[in-house]
């Protein structure tokens, strides 16, 4: 789970207090892939694989899970596009990432896309 004073758990609290997440079956298993980084470990309170379950079947639990009907093919990474897909998808206001070739996008057809740092100055 990540640490609540850490800028993206900020950033999650505060989505989860302004609206609703969505999710699709890909972005919970890029999060979960991401997660598992270790450059990701100081932002945990529990690194690791443990930490990263925990974390995966809290956002589970939050956020509403959107089939993807419209497929987007836009990032230069094509793991990228299943962002802006669940976001079009689920008719999302904003993505919230630290991807530059997902911030470079901004605005995607109406969508945010912001930072944790840049959304938490909103």
């Amino acid at each position: 789970m990540l640490l609540p004073w850490s800028i993206p758990g900020q950033a999650v609290r505060k989505a989860v207090a302004d609206g609703q997440l969505v999710a699709s079956d890909a972005t919970i298993m890029q999060l979960a892939d991401v997660l598992g980084r270790p450059k990701f470990d100081p932002l945990c309170h529990n690194p690791g694989a443990a930490g990263v379950l925990a974390s995966i079947q809290l956002f589970n639990r939050i956020a509403d899970r959107i089939p993807i009907t419209r497929i987007i093919k836009v990032c230069r990474d094509p793991k990228d596009d299943r962002f802006p897909e669940v976001a079009v998808n689920g008719t999302a206001q904003l993505i919230i990432t630290g991807d530059a070739d997902l911030l470079a996008l901004h605005p995607f057809h109406g969508i945010d896309i912001l930072t944790s740092a840049g959304y938490l100055s909103c």
